[in-house]
């Protein structure tokens, strides 16, 4: 599947045009990645470098030229990270960190899972967060059992910077309080005995930290 709209040379010299004469600089460049999953090849073999960009016109160049999430075929991710980190558990700048996970109901995917992406990502390419500088990238997930959007954070054991982060990241995308936002740390996920992770924090705040989660 072919996620571009327009081919890639196309979205390239559009990008170098705006980038090179009329680009307003982000904080920091960034990289966006597709992976398309297939159980007969290996998880680095299907994740595809789409391209970099470093202004907000080179961003919506890109974006623009894109199919949204929901168009996606299920089992297929975007990631949006750092440009010098790898959207995987195994980059320094991830292994000791988590992600703060938002679970789309399938219910509302239509709606939802679209203006949600969009809104996170230009918070993040925005310096909308209070503590952007940890924010290491954004993932989208699509299932069929259901979507996923995540923040990545550098560090997991900084409970009061990611619980600010959280907390943001809820007012942001206006998600009601009957929904709940977990951060799961990555060592833990990786090392999980099934699909079921326990996470380290939560927004609302859960009775107890033995609560699972269905990663």
């Amino acid at each position: 599947m072919d996620v571009m709209e327009a081919t890639p040379k196309m979205v390239e010299d559009q990008m170098d045009f705006t980038e090179g004469t009329l680009g307003h600089a982000l904080g920091r460049p960034f990289t966006m990645w597709y992976l398309r999953g297939d159980r007969n090849r290996e998880w680095l073999d299907c994740l595809k470098q789409l391209v970099a960009f470093k202004t907000v016109e080179g961003f919506w160049a890109i974006y623009n030229h894109i199919l949204p999430p929901s168009r996606l075929e299920f089992g297929s991710d975007y990631y949006v990270f750092r440009q010098g980190i790898k959207p995987m558990w195994e980059d320094d700048n991830n292994a000791r960190g988590g992600r703060w996970i938002i679970n789309v109901d399938r219910l509302k995917r239509n709606t939802r899972l679209d203006a949600y992406w969009m809104e996170l990502l230009v918070a993040m390419i925005g310096e909308q967060f209070e503590d952007n500088q940890y924010i290491c990238g954004v993932v989208v997930n699509c299932r069929h059992k259901g979507d996923k959007i995540s923040v990545w954070t550098r560090d997991a054991e900084q409970d009061e910077i990611n619980l600010r982060i959280g907390k943001q990241l809820k007012t942001m995308m206006d998600i009601p309080d009957s929904e709940q936002l977990l951060y799961v740390a990555h060592k833990v996920a990786a090392v999980r005995s099934g699909s079921v992770v326990k996470p380290r924090l939560s927004i609302p705040r859960q009775r107890t930290c033995e609560s699972p989660v269905q990663d």
